[in-house]
């Protein structure tokens, strides 16, 4: 988004704005031709003409009513339109922004931040977006029109509709900054609100089990207690903007009425026009007094668009996706030389130099801190190495960072998201088109069909929250079927049995190794039995390739993975 004064610019804004104009305008007429006839009709009425005589007028008022607020429909339907279409894109690159930017913005802003504007800063966004794109265009559409009819039929109040504007902008503006400074010290408060409740949540079980939740409520209460605080001076300041935009807009108009009162009482002007100026001075200010209302309502959703913006374009400035089509094929090479990635306080990978052709099991072994989860995101594309090159088939490449490359790898971490839906929709995850029968052969596949037989709805059985709940060693089948439904080339697994018992880990690592072969996998694990499968082992160690090789051929070396194996320890519990 262009960030200026003014109407907000996302995409497809600029139509927008064209046919709101026009319909403003068209409105606008509408309003000009409601007040004369009304006029007309009250005139004609004073002066004792009959009923049957003012039917006329009385037709066209209520045309031009129904007219009127017929375009005052479209345009909001259209605005809410755009602003639901526009949230939405928006929702879904913040989304994706953050992830991936791994974990960055929950580092910096804090998770809670993050689920507020996902959320409600979304929703306030889309609140502020059909707001202001109709109010910002009437404000400057209908006063002008108004004032130039006016001014066709009594210059004086012309001028003193024009001179009273600017006294009723200075009060909003005064209050106006004051109204944003309260929202943004209450947003800033909101999300340190939400920060806490987040982590209160998250620790609830280790504070009761030490016994320290009772202790914990006095400061989730203290927390609130800032917060509601906070709310009442917010809206205190709101409550008395809307009042004094109320008070001298009304002054305005009592201007404006006492000078055509005393003309009207001299005979300098006649009942006709006046009182088509009397009805038309309350609609030349309510634009003005609409905006002056609505800017306290979109307050949260110009912060929230700030805040939204600034974390996507953060995220696109780091992300810099490459052009060239990338696709993994059986006789694919990779290449790694001389791969160096850094962090802002310490070197994670240094060197790193690896070929591999096809497929294939690939082990990435270390001690934790070692560097095999940086090693992984340079080989998703995640991360931007800062030195060396990448090449798959021969072609160099800076970085992996493109949808092209992201297309050909399916991801298995530790603990496999399950979606609060059914079973089938679950494995449909990178592939949500796929038929019932794709969905029950890869099932079938992973061994997994027994278990589906004793559900009721079968693969239409709701799991995840709200639904039956799965064990360790079902949610990590479900992963495997997403991937096998994929028929993605290369598989990535981090740490995928590491909270399983031994039993089940075995039961899962029979089915892995079956249903992932002709495919490139990329393993990191801290249990070497699972190296002894591995067609080749990368051994890390402080963010270097200390040895990379095959099990027995590292054993016989008798460095580093040899005595990793030797002590046992933390690679086969």
């Amino acid at each position: 988004m262009k960030r200026k004064k003014g109407l907000p610019s996302y995409p497809g804004s600029r139509l927008l704005h064209v046919v709101l104009s026009i319909l403003i305008v068209l409105e606008s007429i509408a309003i000009i031709a409601q007040a004369t006839f009304l006029a007309r009709a009250i005139t004609l009425l004073f002066e004792r003409t009959p009923i049957s005589n003012v039917f006329t007028e009385i037709t066209f008022f209520f045309i031009s009513f129904v007219i009127r607020y017929s375009l005052q429909h479209l345009q909001t339907y259209i605005a809410e339109n755009y602003a639901e279409k526009t949230t939405s894109r928006l929702r879904n690159s913040l989304v994706k922004a953050y992830f991936l930017s791994r974990n960055r913005f929950v580092q910096s802003a804090g998770t809670g931040r993050l689920v507020t504007l996902a959320m409600e800063g979304i929703d306030d966004l889309k609140k502020y977006l059909e707001i202001i794109s109709i109010r910002m265009l009437r404000t400057g559409i209908v006063p002008l029109a108004i004032v130039i009819y006016v001014y066709t039929h009594d210059s004086i109040s012309a001028i003193i509709m024009i001179v009273t504007v600017p006294i009723v902008i200075i009060f909003m503006i005064l209050l106006g900054y004051a109204a944003e400074k309260m929202a943004d010290k209450q947003y800033d408060r909101y999300q340190v609100l939400s920060n806490h409740f987040i982590d209160s949540l998250k620790g609830l079980e280790t504070l009761k089990y030490l016994g320290r939740s009772a202790a914990h409520a006095k400061s989730i209460r203290r927390v609130s207690k800032q917060y509601r605080q906070a709310t009442m001076r917010t809206l205190r300041v709101a409550f008395l903007s809307s009042f004094a935009l109320q008070f001298f807009t009304s002054l305005s108009i009592a201007f404006v009425a006492v000078s055509l009162g005393l003309r009207l009482i001299d005979g300098t002007i006649s009942l006709l026009p006046a009182l088509t100026i009397l009805i038309l001075v309350p609609e030349y200010f309510s634009p003005i007094q609409e905006v002056g209302s609505d800017y306290h309502a979109t307050l949260d959703g110009q912060v929230a668009a700030k805040e939204i913006d600034a974390m996507i374009k953060q995220e696109a400035k780091r992300q810099k996706p490459t052009s060239h089509e990338v696709t993994w094929t059986p006789s694919s090479i990779l290449q790694l030389k001389g791969i160096d990635v850094e962090s802002e306080k310490a070197t994670l990978l240094k060197d790193i130099s690896f070929t591999w052709k096809g497929s294939g099991m690939i082990g990435i072994v270390g001690e934790s801190g070692a560097g095999k989860s940086t090693l992984i995101h340079v080989l998703t594309g995640l991360i931007d190495p800062k030195g060396g090159s990448i090449h798959i088939d021969g072609k160099n490449r800076k970085t992996l960072k493109s949808e092209q490359w992201f297309q050909n790898i399916a991801y298995i971490p530790q603990h496999p998201y399950i979606f609060p839906a059914s079973l089938a929709d679950n494995i449909r995850f990178y592939v949500p088109d796929a038929s019932d029968e794709e969905v029950k052969r890869v099932i079938k596949e992973i061994d997994l069909d027994v278990f589906v037989q004793q559900l009721p709805n079968g693969i239409h059985e709701k799991i995840g929250e709200g639904g039956r709940t799965l064990s360790g060693g079902q949610e990590q089948r479900v992963a495997m079927a997403r991937v096998l439904l994929s028929k993605k080339p290369i598989i990535i697994l981090d740490e995928p049995t590491a909270h399983l018992d031994i039993e089940t880990e075995y039961e899962v690592k029979q089915v892995m190794m079956r249903v992932f072969q002709q495919k490139l996998v990329l393993f990191a694990t801290h249990r070497l039995h699972w190296m002894k499968s591995m067609d080749h082992l990368l051994v890390l160690d402080n963010g270097r390739i200390v040895e990379q090789g095959t099990h027995q051929e590292l054993l016989s070396k008798k460095g580093t993975y040899d005595e990793m194996h030797k002590k046992g320890g933390y690679g086969n519990e």
